[in-house]
């Protein structure tokens, strides 16, 4: 598959394929219809426990004072405004998305908070990222890594900007693992996001993506083999609620 590194004219855009070279902007406009009302329907979609999915991952970020931390996919800001307190003033946060307008909100969202000073924005391609060889202590990537086309060049890329001794975390929806939890879910997926997305955003189609994206996603076990393919070492997963999402993480040594 093209996302995995492979050359391929074509890839997947949900359960639609789609020239490879076009995935990026179908996906930018899918944020940018979304972007107004992402955190409203987050947390509606999730009934709010994305929050605590967000707070594990701070927890296990073993981000300290003075770090470089980089978030990409990093939307409105709800990991970057936390580890912009963590690092405090001598350490530097940057807060990165493919897409204008979430980052825009991010950082309106960040003025409002009074988050200024130690944290700055870039709008930027996850497979090619713009900064230089072993640059930060930590790198995080929320609900993003399913959307970008070259999965595999982009943990190459995350992996070459973090020092050694950092980690990269991503937390992503995954495959469920509790029995019978699988067809509750793909009930709720294909019939009442698409439903919710229409009364709220005003766009059935983008949530009816973002519920055939996290399908295409690579499992547990796939993802953690190529975040080791990558050059991450001791790479392993948390499971959380079932398998809905996994929290992965892996050390540059």
């Amino acid at each position: 598959m093209a996302d995995q590194g492979e050359q391929s004219d074509t890839t997947h855009f949900g359960y639609k394929q789609v020239p490879t070279d076009e995935k990026a902007s179908h996906v930018r406009e899918v944020f940018t219809s979304v972007a107004d009302k992402y955190d409203v329907m987050n947390d509606l979609m999730s009934l709010g426990i994305h929050r605590i999915w967000k707070r594990y991952t701070i927890e296990l970020s073993g981000v300290k004072r003075g770090q470089r931390v980089l978030d990409l996919a990093g939307g409105t800001g709800d990991l970057a405004s936390r580890f912009a307190r963590m690092v405090g003033p001598e350490g530097e946060v940057v807060l990165a998305d493919i897409n204008a307008a979430m980052l825009r909100n991010g950082r309106e969202r960040m003025i409002d908070k009074g988050i200024v000073g130690n944290i700055d924005y870039a709008q930027v391609n996850a497979e090619c990222l713009p900064f230089p060889d072993n640059y930060f202590d930590c790198i995080t990537i929320a609900f993003g890594l399913r959307n970008v086309t070259d999965k595999q060049k982009a943990l190459g890329s995350m992996q070459r900007v973090l020092k050694p001794g950092g980690r990269l975390l991503v937390l992503e929806f995954s495959k469920p693992v509790t029995p019978g939890l699988k067809p509750i879910y793909d009930l709720y997926s294909f019939s009442l996001l698409p439903l919710m997305g229409k009364i709220i955003a005003n766009d059935s189609e983008s949530y009816r993506y973002l519920a055939e994206s996290i399908r295409m996603h690579p499992d547990q076990q796939t993802l953690q083999g190529m975040m080791e393919e990558a050059g991450l070492e001791r790479c392993d997963y948390h499971n959380l609620s079932g398998g809905i999402v996994a929290l992965h993480r892996g050390f540059k040594l």
